[in-house]
């Protein structure tokens, strides 16, 4: 369910709320003087089905707000914050390890963003600058932060990888010095 608010204390524009996990705000409906202010907060059947998208466990918590406003006269500047407490499972024991991310999003969307040209590209060091198309979803981008600030390797409190699989796992990948160090000694 998306509503709009009468404009805010600050100015901002109207605030969009929804409960949902997208939130499409066409291009050519934004006003480019006051922009808007926007807030997500997932009902737990949404987050529950973003949990096993993202292949984790459960997302207890998930709000993204933020503001979206012009930037220039063809650009637009989504700034936010990502509020969620995942769980996800522990990569050593398997245990529920609960994590809590609190992190800014900012993506700044170019009408006219330099297309990849050649068989070589340089990738821009601004890695928030995206194309801009005729719809803006801050539940997709509020999704993809997610995405990217979950742990890449959870663990629990106290959890150790056992010794024996330490000494498995150097038995199966040879170490590369020792290889360097055999040419040393023997060249042929």
């Amino acid at each position: 369910m998306t509503q709009s608010t009468p404009e805010t204390a600050s100015g901002q524009g109207p605030v969009r709320e929804t409960d949902a996990a997208a939130m499409p705000l066409r291009v050519s409906d934004l006003s480019a003087r006051g922009g808007l202010s926007f807030r997500l907060t997932p009902t737990p059947e949404v987050r529950a089905a973003l949990a096993q998208e993202l292949g984790i466990l459960k997302i207890r918590k998930l709000s993204f707000q933020g503001s979206l406003r012009a930037d220039g006269r063809n650009d637009w500047l989504l700034e936010g914050t990502l509020g969620a407490t995942v769980v996800q499972a522990c990569v050593v024991s398997a245990e529920p390890v609960s994590t809590r991310i609190d992190t800014p999003v900012s993506r700044h969307f170019v009408r006219d963003m330099p297309e990849p040209t050649g068989a070589e590209y340089e990738i821009p060091e601004d890695d928030s600058l995206e194309p801009l198309g005729p719809v803006i979803d801050p539940g997709a981008i509020m999704v993809e932060a997610l995405a990217l600030a979950l742990p890449d390797y959870p663990r629990a409190d106290g959890a150790e990888v056992p010794d024996s699989a330490v000494a498995e796992m150097e038995d199966i990948r040879p170490n590369p010095f020792a290889a360097l160090a055999a040419l040393k000694r023997d060249p042929e």
